[in-house]
């Protein structure tokens, strides 16, 4: 009986060697599924602006048609501008695009002006330029005339480290002042309206595209007034601040103001962190400049879209991907080393 169920035992054990892959029989391989779908792109997530400028906007209608129509998965983000999304990229690496400011990126990029102290925060690419931003001085205080009188002023001049407060700077050099001469109240687009409206601050400064929502929604209750560089401040700007073009903000671009303002401009442009895959790079960009019309249905920005924007005056380097992408337009680009 004992041999019997010795026996019985060693057969088990055969039994089950061969169910486990003991045999030295080659195990079947199921055939891949023929419709097999692709694998899910990489989550990405692009840094922004505040909630009521048109960083926010127009980066969620492009991450959207992206999204929609060229198989990215990118998560869009509200932070505090330029210099924040900068760092985003670089320092924290919490973002792996973001729109920035085309004067703030070359200040981070050769770690110059405001970027001098920090040094150089050159780890990010370009993938394209996308619109013109417009440097906004705006008020109800019809006294506020010239950026003269903005001296002594409460004056909201964006985020800390905002593209918008580097304009500002800039702005007031042209006209002998400083950040000192005013007194300078660090606030989102949104809050700056509503402390206008409040009257809590005299005047405030913001750098996106117009019209821009939190003016458009200060209009409406409220007489706004556009404050105007002239002519001899414009020259003087523009000398000792390059990077800036002058710029016309037509009559009636805002409800109730009626007047041409005379103003400067930067460039909205789209970055990325360096070591962001050729692929990718190139997916991104040959679907926004290649599909311009339709995503200017979406948002009026789209309407700026060109590949001759995208590249004309960007003193960073691109990315390979954005890069090759150019190429096969018939325009070389810089890219790093």
């Amino acid at each position: 009986m004992k041999k019997m169920i010795a026996l019985l035992l060693a057969a088990m054990m055969v039994f089950a060697l061969c169910a486990c892959g003991g045999s030295s029989a080659p195990a079947a391989t199921a055939a891949p599924a023929a419709d097999a779908a692709p694998a899910a792109a990489s989550a990405l997530t692009m840094g922004t602006g505040g909630e009521s400028g048109t960083y926010y906007a127009f980066g969620g209608v492009v991450a959207g048609y992206l999204n929609q129509n060229a198989g990215t998965n990118i998560n869009v983000v509200s932070t505090g501008g330029s210099a924040a999304n900068i760092t985003g990229i670089v320092v924290d690496k919490t973002y792996d695009l973001a729109t920035v400011q085309s004067d703030v990126m070359t200040y981070a990029y050769n770690g110059t002006n405001s970027f001098a102290d920090g040094g150089a925060m050159s780890d990010f690419r370009v993938l394209g330029g996308l619109y013109a931003e417009t440097v906004q001085i705006f008020t109800c205080n019809p006294d506020i005339k010239s950026v003269a009188d903005l001296k002594g002023r409460s004056i909201c001049v964006g985020d800390v480290g905002s593209g918008t407060y580097f304009n500002t700077v800039d702005i007031l050099a042209a006209y002998g002042m400083t950040i000192d001469d005013v007194d300078a109240k660090y606030q989102s687009f949104a809050d700056s309206a509503d402390s206008i409206k409040d009257g809590k601050i005299d005047a405030a400064i913001l750098t996106a595209g117009a019209p821009t929502t939190a003016i458009v929604d200060l209009a409406t209750s409220k007489q706004v007034y556009l404050v105007s560089i002239d002519d001899e401040h414009m020259e003087k700007l523009l000398a000792d601040c390059p990077w800036y073009a002058s710029y016309t903000i037509p009559a009636g671009t805002y409800n109730g103001f009626d007047e041409d303002t005379e103003t400067v401009t930067v460039k909205a442009t789209l970055v990325c962190r360096a070591d962001l895959d050729d692929d990718t790079a190139y997916n991104i960009v040959s679907n926004i400049y290649n599909n311009a019309a339709a995503i200017s249905e979406l948002h009026a920005k789209g309407a700026e879209l060109s590949l001759d924007f995208a590249t004309d005056g960007i003193a960073v380097p691109f990315a390979a991907g954005a890069a090759k992408f150019y190429a096969e337009n018939g325009i070389t680009v810089d890219t790093a080393a």
